[in-house]
């Protein structure tokens, strides 16, 4: 942790440019507003950039067009100073022999980081470089601190989670990773509208925490003199609407899930979940196969997805395996007897090292070999279906075996990125399942479902038979963007207090 009584070196002359940047803007300040707001941009860098990129020097002098920018200084050359806009960078060119002298002495109190205004005429310099000539301009903005090195950029990891910011502004590759998640994002809502889903939105505070296996937040409501909590889920207020006649809706959702944090969980994370009425879960890996693939050709402009070294291939049909065909496949010397009952598989595991504890079932013991041996070798993008009902609490049972349910996991990378399954929609069954999840949560499961009598209330009106899923966009866009952490991925992550 920094001392504040004994800076090193480099703080030490951190300290002096902060003092000296805080001078010019006390000088500032004594000849007028330090901080104007009455200039008003009329072009972006980036678009100026692309517009002209075909007129050459010649054309650009015998048209004279006008053009009026604003960004941050990026570059001080001496008699060009490069500023960066949301779009990109343009160069200003100082003449020194047209500007006035006041103009030309405030231009010297430009610091790396402040953000100016500017007028004048686009040239093109002899190296090709399209510029504004300078007929006048205004500082805007005074960067008290100075920006990290350009050839180091902001190296510390940490701190470029704790000031984003920071890293936005130095980092074009970072911003890129955003633009291409709000990419993703849209690519995701229009995929949905385009085929008569609607677009809704549900309680993040509940009374009751439900749709998901997850500890919840706790807050705390001072006018009702309840508690609260943040949801981990959209999932049941979704179904609900089902039940009302809404039969094609999705919610691209924040949840809350007090849990550890590591390279792919963030405690509040992104979902789009979606649901439709008189579907199966066959249907959802049909259109999630189709969405997924559309995304990555509109996105990135091509099927072939790279991450961290290896290339996948979302062009081809993906793959789909049963949990236990997947288990077998990858663990060839199990036996269907070590698969098969309860003792059996309870033995593997304690030969795997996969701790259990006292009341697995069968399905949750098969679980457990599966993501120990299976889930981080599923590279390329794979279905698994057939999840044991002692694990799909929300899922329909298959017809032909009740042991499992029609549900499906999506994994791409070595990691799960969607979740989806027919809708159980049988009140009886599913108030049974709830209140075994309640007698989990009693023997001390803290990510047990609660008992939502309201739901089975919903249920009882009557919900079409229907399909449903989620998938998690903070994982999406780190495969997109080839990003090995999710704080790669959100704007602010998660972190300890400097210093905890």
């Amino acid at each position: 942790m920094t001392d504040p009584h004994n800076p090193s070196p480099t703080e030490q002359d951190e300290n002096k440019l902060i003092a000296e940047r805080r001078a010019k803007l006390a000088s500032k300040r004594e000849r007028g507003n330090a901080f104007p707001n009455s200039f008003r941009r009329e072009h972006f860098c980036g678009e100026l950039q692309e517009t002209y990129r075909d007129e050459d020097k010649a054309s650009l002098a015998e048209k004279a067009i006008r053009a009026k920018v604003a960004g941050r200084v990026r570059a001080n050359r001496g008699a060009f100073i490069v500023i960066e806009d949301m779009s990109g960078r343009i160069q200003l060119y100082v003449d020194r022999k047209t500007l006035p002298p006041e103009v030309l002495r405030d231009i010297k109190t430009w610091d790396l980081g402040d953000i100016v205004g500017a007028s004048g005429t686009l040239q093109r310099s002899g190296k090709g470089d399209l510029y504004v000539s300078m007929e006048s301009c205004e500082h805007l903005v005074k960067s008290l601190r100075p920006l990290p090195d350009k050839h180091k950029g902001l190296a510390d990891q940490e701190l470029r989670y704790r000031q984003r910011y920071v890293d936005l502004i130095v980092n074009e590759e970072v911003r890129e990773t955003f633009r291409i998640r709000s990419a993703v994002v849209d690519g995701i809502r229009d995929y949905l509208r385009t085929r008569g889903y609607l677009e809704v939105e549900t309680p993040m505070m509940q009374v009751i925490p439900g749709g998901a296996t997850a500890r919840p937040f706790t807050t705390y409501h001072n006018s009702l003199d309840m508690d609260l909590y943040l949801r981990i889920a959209p999932e049941l207020y979704l179904k609900r609407l089902l039940v009302g006649g809404f039969e094609r809706v999705f919610e691209i959702n924040r949840n809350f899930r007090n849990e550890g944090l590591s390279t792919r969980h963030n405690p509040e994370f992104t979902m789009v979940e979606f649901y439709q009425a008189f579907a199966d879960y066959q249907e959802l890996m049909d259109l999630t196969e189709d969405m997924l693939r559309t995304i990555a050709r509109d996105v990135l402009g091509t099927t072939d997805v790279r991450y961290q070294g290896d290339t996948y291939d979302f062009g081809s049909p993906f793959a789909r395996m049963t949990v236990l065909e997947s288990i077998r496949h990858f663990n060839p010397e199990f036996t269907e007897q070590q698969l098969g009952s309860v003792e059996a598989a309870h033995d593997l595991c304690e030969q795997l090292g996969i701790p259990v504890k006292p009341g697995y079932g069968l399905g949750k013991l098969q679980i457990e070999i599966f993501e120990k041996t299976v889930e981080h070798r599923l590279k390329n993008p794979t279905f698994i279906t057939e999840y044991p009902t002692e694990v799909s609490p929300l899922a329909r049972r298959n017809d032909s075996n009740p042991f499992v349910t029609d549900r499906f996991e999506f994994f791409v990378g070595g990691r799960e990125i969607a979740n989806g399954f027919s809708e159980l929609n049988d009140p009886e069954d599913q108030a049974e399942r709830f209140r075994k999840q309640v007698e989990e949560k009693d023997a001390g499961d803290d990510e047990a479902m609660h008992y939502d009598a309201d739901y089975i209330a919903a249920l009882e009106y009557g919900m079409p038979p229907a399909a449903g899923e989620g998938i998690g966009i903070d994982r999406l866009v780190m495969l997109f963007t080839d990003s090995p952490s999710i704080r790669d991925v959100i704007l602010f992550p998660h972190m300890r207090p400097q210093g905890a």
